[in-house]
């Protein structure tokens, strides 16, 4: 089965690895007997689904959840089941691959106006003559 990451992009299933194991979240008792945390990794080194190009993108947008052997780690334990933690824990890769794979609109830099120019020099004018007049009330009253 294929992960759709956005319209030109997509990961077999089998390139992610998931586990299962105990969770700290809700359950009650069930939380002691049942494997609910969900833990995902993704080698974005070794992936053939990535251009060099997007692995580099990735692994800077990304660098705070890649550890050292390139694996992109991301952990859900919220839910009370397996299965939904495992769907949501998809979702989370998908927002995040989509996310950090975008490409960004390149700012286009633009001049302050005149009339904005003029019309921040009259407003701090008017603060300055504002400031003055406290002033030689301040000086009047001692």
């Amino acid at each position: 089965m294929m992960i759709k990451i956005n319209n030109s992009l997509s990961i077999p299933d089998d390139e992610l690895i998931i586990t299962a194991s105990r969770s700290s979240g809700p359950g009650g008792q069930n939380v002691n007997k049942v494997s609910t945390k969900m833990t995902l990794r993704f080698n974005i080194h070794r992936t053939a689904y990535l251009t060099d190009d997007q692995k580099e993108q990735a692994r800077i947008r990304l660098k705070n959840i890649i550890n050292k052997k390139g694996f992109l780690v991301i952990h859900e334990e919220t839910r009370r089941s397996q299965a939904a933690n495992r769907a949501r824990i998809i979702e989370k890769f998908l927002a995040l691959m989509a996310r950090a794979l975008a490409t960004r609109k390149k700012r286009i830099p633009t001049a302050v106006s005149l009339a904005q120019k003029n019309k921040r020099r009259e407003e701090k004018k008017l603060h300055s003559r504002i400031k003055k007049l406290r002033m030689k009330n301040a000086d009047n009253e001692q």
